[in-house]
């Protein structure tokens, strides 16, 4: 039965549609970098980077390299839009990718993220059999269709990450309005509409339709009777989200993904009218099909996992973090803060305490970072610790730290009697340096 359900051939006008999407859409990604300042403002202008903890070596090209590295980034995108060198120039752009990902945590996004997953995803699919250079160059390698469990994975994984942003949501700063009443008041200075998001009906507005959309897209776009109204509605949905929060591509590409809902015939209609349409519906099982249907389930068992692992780390998350990312927690908070750090001499004897000067070290954006989120402050504690050793001082790092959520008062945040640079970081489970309260 489940080699029926993975194995059956069907048309694959809607895979390679969405290749051209995506490729046309990580391109623009790139090249967007590189005209907007981002590059500038994120990789170039700090001394140094905030990587993923473990991953030191990860840092930015000098001088203009990192220029450079997405101009390659945005080649190779155009090469999966036209299928040329498909695989090569997929794993390439997922290789640049995922370095660049790991690369920085300062403008950490949750749409980054599920483009490196889709990256891999698509680097594994056959979305150049028809309608690239690389079919027109090998014809006898050209297919009209692909097997099922290229859509089923797909709308799987967008099922998990949708239903995660949903349920993330129900908590009481989210259902009261606070947290959408904080984003819009930081989009009052928006022109025409600035205005009007400030009113109270559209904060609610956006908090349960936040919730509900999240929840039954999947769903709906499954459901025939409802496909067209859902979509309808996802397109007004998305161009809001492009418009008020600036997210970049993920918008467009969510928009992108109902090539994989509506049916095969009107997508081969609408898009493909040349290419043949395949009906045969013939199952093909390949020979590495059990250790297909384990990697799919690997991958499965992976993504819905990861999301829930803050349940089994002491504290809230919305206070320490921990287990935050990687788990579709979308602008569920904001998160502000009041942080110190002082160096104390090992060698002095009165323990005099020196307070650093985080402008010499850090950019406007990554100031804000190191103000509140405790992975940035315990990297930042190693490397003020490096600083000092450079001078033959072998100091000590305490951290006087102080956090409001959704604008509530401050509560103090690290224990400032831990010296942060000589404690290691704990990846799986808490931090006892961060103060926990019960709510």
């Amino acid at each position: 039965m489940i080699n029926r359900w993975l194995f059956t051939q069907i048309d694959n006008s809607s895979l390679i549609v969405f290749r051209v999407i995506f490729g046309f859409l990580i391109m623009l990604e790139a090249v967007g970098a590189i005209f907007t300042g981002w590059i500038q403002r994120t990789l170039i202008a700090p001394k140094f980077t905030f990587n993923f903890i473990g991953l030191d070596f990860l840092q930015p090209l000098p001088g203009d390299g990192m220029y450079y590295y997405y101009a390659v980034l945005g080649v190779f995108g155009f090469l999966v839009m036209i299928g040329y060198k498909y695989r090569w120039s997929m794993a390439g752009y997922t290789i640049l990718w995922a370095g660049v990902y790991f690369m920085q945590k300062t403008s950490y996004n949750n749409h980054y993220y599920l483009l490196l997953l889709l990256c891999l995803m698509m680097l594994a699919l056959p979305a150049a059999d028809y309608f690239s250079v690389d079919s027109r160059q090998h014809p006898e390698k050209q297919k009209i269709y692909m097997p099922r469990w290229c859509v089923l994975i797909i709308i799987a994984q967008l099922w998990i990450v949708y239903t995660y942003a949903s349920v993330a949501k129900l908590y009481p700063d989210w259902l009261d309005g606070t947290v959408p009443k904080n984003l819009m008041a930081a989009r009052a200075y928006y022109p025409i509409i600035g205005e009007w998001l400030q009113a109270s009906w559209v904060r609610y507005c956006i908090a349960y339709t936040g919730i509900l959309f999240d929840l039954l897209v999947i769903p709906l776009l499954l459901w025939r009777r409802t496909r067209f109204a859902i979509f309808i509605i996802s397109i007004f949905f998305h161009m809001f989200n492009s418009i008020v929060f600036q997210i970049g591509i993920f918008p467009y590409l969510s928009l992108g993904f109902t090539v994989f809902f509506f049916s095969k015939e009107r997508i081969h209609r609408l898009f493909m009218k040349r290419k043949p349409f395949y009906t045969a519906n013939e199952i093909k099982i390949p020979r590495y099909s059990k250790a297909l249907i384990a990697v799919l389930s690997v991958w499965l068992v992976i993504q819905i996992t990861l999301p829930v692992r803050h349940w089994f780390i002491p504290g809230d998350v919305l206070w320490t973090e921990e287990g935050h990312r990687l788990s579709w927690r979308m602008m569920l908070r904001g998160r502000s803060g009041l942080t110190h750090f002082y160096v104390v001499d090992k060698n002095d004897p009165e323990g005099k305490r020196e307070r650093v000067d985080k402008n010499l070290f850090l950019s406007k954006k990554q100031l804000r970072t190191v103000a509140s989120k405790p992975d940035a402050m315990w990297q930042f504690a190693q490397r003020v610790k490096a600083a000092y050793a450079t001078q033959d001082r072998d100091v000590a790092v305490y951290v006087d730290s102080e956090i409001s959520i959704n604008g509530k008062p401050r509560k103090k945040f690290i224990d400032p009697e831990v010296d942060l640079a000589s404690v290691p970081w704990n990846y799986f489970t808490t931090n006892p340096w961060i103060i926990k309260y019960e709510e």
